[in-house]
Order: structure tokens, then C-alpha cells, then sequence
């Protein structure tokens, strides 16, 4: 029994670092269509129209870095305090790595302590989808883009007002757009 409980806190230790789980979530839907749907644009202030952003797993390897392709399409985390945007202080939004969409403003991000860029909210809800994830003897909801269906992080109930969350995320699954104050 000893050894069980030992090699379960290994790899739930494991969890925390790049060893994450490769493979989409067992109950993650699949993104086939091409029905358009509304996203949100801080650089517009407006809603758009666009369809799922859908590629065969080989396009997504040739588009991305090694780092990226591990978190964004493998469910990775990178280590703590390791990543760009830990620590980043400018003014703009945070997009997805993969496909753009503006998901975070600079304006909701807050030092959570963790190591990993933390924002309260995203700049729509239409923009964040969730999925449950059950891996390594846990259940989270994992944070994904709704347009291209990458992993950026999880949330948690534990953030600062107004909404209490806490959007843990991956500075490896953003890309930086600076924005005039």
C-alpha cells in the first residue's frame, strides 16, 4: 500500500513541472465544425465572426515551438516562474499563441504569487472556454481558447474580487500585444 500512495505523489508531483499529460482531455469535445461564432476584440472594442480555428496535429507542430505544441496542444504546464509573462507589467492584451484571439487585458492581470501570469477575467467569456481535467488524481477545469481549442491553464476559485477567480496560465500559450495607455 506504501508503495501505491508513494508513486501517486510522485506523479502528481510530476504534474507541476513540464511532465504534464500529452493528449487532449477524455472528455474534451471535439472541434470538427465550421459554424461561425462570436468573439471579442479589444483592439476593435467590438464582436466579430469567425469560424473554429481546426488543423491536422502536423500543421500545429510546424506552426509552433517545441514548447509550444507541448503546452498548447499536449496539455503541458511549464515550470513556475520560468515563463515571459510571469512578471510582465505593460500595457495591452494577451492573445493565444496559436491562433491570436485576444483573450486577457493587461488590465486584469494581478501577482498571484504562483509563478504563473494570473488574470482575474478574460476580456470576454466567449473568447475562454473550460474542460474538465482529471489528470493526476485531481479534478480542475482547464482553461482552453474557444477558437482553437489550445490549452492555456486552469482556473481557480481562490482569485481576487470582483470575480474570485483565478486564471492560471501558461506565458508560453500568449503572445504580447502592446497597447497605447
Amino acid at each position: 500500500m506504501k508503495a501505491i500512495q508513494v508513486l501517486g505523489l510522485i506523479i502528481a508531483a510530476a504534474g507541476l513541472f513540464w511532465l504534464a499529460p500529452s493528449g487532449q482531455a477524455k472528455d474534451a469535445p471535439a472541434q470538427t465544425d465550421t459554424e461561425q461564432r462570436k468573439f471579442y476584440s479589444v483592439e476593435k472594442g467590438d464582436y466579430f465572426q469567425s469560424a473554429p480555428v481546426v488543423k491536422p496535429d502536423a500543421e500545429w507542430q510546424q506552426q509552433l515551438t517545441p514548447a509550444q505544441y507541448k503546452i498548447l496542444r499536449e496539455q503541458g504546464t511549464e515550470y513556475a516562474y520560468s515563463g515571459e509573462y510571469w512578471d510582465h507589467h505593460e500595457h495591452g492584451v494577451y492573445r493565444c499563441a496559436a491562433c491570436g484571439l485576444d483573450l486577457y487585458h493587461s488590465d486584469t492581470k494581478y501577482d498571484s504569487g504562483t509563478g504563473w501570469p494570473s488574470f482575474y477575467q478574460p476580456v470576454a467569456a466567449e473568447n475562454i472556454a473550460t474542460r474538465s481535467d482529471r489528470s493526476y488524481f485531481m479534478v480542475r477545469n482547464e482553461l482552453i481558447c474557444a477558437r482553437c481549442q489550445s490549452h492555456l491553464g486552469h482556473v481557480f476559485g481562490d482569485g481576487p474580487p470582483p470575480t474570485g477567480k483565478r486564471h492560471c496560465i501558461n506565458s508560453v500559450s500568449l503572445t504580447f500585444v502592446k497597447l497605447p495607455e
